[in-house]
């Protein structure tokens, strides 16, 4: 009898432990950011910083974040500028903000020219694979740019790419002189990504312009 009870407690602590674990990493979140710097989209960056530091007072203990540039080529890890999993001390959380906050800055007062080109799914397929090393159970690529893909001639993006359970933001999708000139290119441009994202598998995509409300980021009832 004793033995049976012996069992059956440690069969509860397995399921329990599992079950922990399984809870821990389903509230767990994941930011990757993507900042384009190429050509002029480099006068936004100054928009991009402010947001880093909003997306930083959202994120709490065991949360992932990582901020990484668009630019000609964007697939590698030298492009990520900064990157962190923050600690579940809350003292020491906040001085890992800090000092990411700080990575940003530097960066942003560092770039003095854009790239000539933008190699904006490079950098997406990057994200997804940061993303998806963190374990965490909601991911999010956050992706600040126009969203003009422009590669040169020796660079392959035209394949599948896999995006599942990741949801795409576009922010502050600024619109382009030609986009002026005839706004169906602007249209074309976000009706063509949302198509490529979908056809990923990603579990959602928005667009969201309005950064007077960043709220709507991670929350798309706002």
């Amino acid at each position: 009898m004793m033995r049976r009870i012996l069992n059956a407690v440690a069969v509860l602590s397995v399921v329990l432990a599992i079950s922990a674990c399984a809870d821990k990493k389903s509230h767990a979140r994941a930011v990757y950011m993507l900042v384009d710097t190429s050509g002029t989209y480099t006068q936004e960056l100054g928009r991009a910083q402010a947001l880093t530091g909003y997306i930083l007072g959202t994120l709490n203990p065991g949360d992932s974040f990582a901020v990484a540039r668009v630019k000609s080529r964007s697939f590698s890890e030298k492009d990520i500028i900064a990157k962190v999993t923050f600690d579940k001390d809350p003292l020491q959380a906040n001085a890992q903000k800090r000092a990411f906050r700080d990575k940003v800055v530097d960066f942003t007062k560092g770039v003095t020219k854009g790239s000539a080109y933008t190699d904006i799914t490079g950098g997406i397929i990057q994200a997804a694979e940061f993303l998806n090393e963190t374990g965490a159970g909601r991911k999010t690529i956050l992706i600040f740019s126009d969203m003009q893909e422009e590669l040169d001639y020796l660079t392959m993006r035209d394949f599948p790419i896999n995006l599942k359970g990741i949801t795409i933001v576009a922010l502050n999708v600024t619109k382009l002189t030609t986009d002026n000139i005839d706004p169906r290119r602007y249209l074309n441009r976000m009706e063509w990504w949302e198509k490529r994202v979908r056809a990923a598998d990603a579990e959602d995509w928005r667009r969201v312009n309005d950064l007077e409300h960043p709220e709507r980021i991670f929350d798309a009832r706002r």
